[in-house]
């Protein structure tokens, strides 16, 4: 965009009628609207990569906190309870450990995608998408938590 909108644009007709020509106000209040739209597309460019970054660290976090607790429940989870003798609780405690990492995980992704949408790429198609996801992942959070508690999350314990 021209540094100097008003000067470069051209008035049909205009130049013949002196008094219809814009006068300094018009042109300063122009150039300071121009100015501020480079001001929001600066802005922007600097919110995009941080909000990238963010979806990228949330994404990675997501990930990490659910091959971390799948680490956890199937190697570390059954040797501790070996070595406390309680073999009958392993496969229970492995399930709960397991399912709380994938939640846990769940939740960071469904953060990401969110961001994502709302700071980085925001139109019908990516909100669509995004209802999508948060449908799906909310429903495998709903079902998770009922195999893992025995009952929905709104009812009393």
């Amino acid at each position: 965009m021209p540094q100097n909108y008003v000067d470069n644009a051209s008035f049909d007709g205009m130049d013949s009628n002196p008094s219809k020509q814009p006068n300094q106000q018009t042109v300063a209040l122009t150039n300071h609207c121009c100015q501020s739209y480079q001001k929001g597309e600066n802005l922007l460019e600097i919110v995009k990569p941080m909000a990238e970054w963010g979806v990228a660290t949330m994404e990675l976090l997501g990930i990490f906190i659910i091959i971390g607790f799948a680490l956890y429940a199937l190697i570390i989870e059954p040797i501790i309870l070996l070595k406390q003798n309680k073999n009958e609780p392993i496969f229970y405690q492995v399930r709960q450990r397991l399912g709380r990492g994938i939640l846990l995980g769940l939740e960071f992704l469904v953060a990401a995608d969110i961001i994502h949408t709302v700071a980085v790429e925001l139109t019908f198609k990516t909100v669509g998408i995004l209802a999508i996801v948060v449908l799906i992942r909310t429903f495998l959070s709903f079902s998770l938590e009922a195999e893992l508690t025995g009952h929905w999350p709104w009812q009393k314990k």
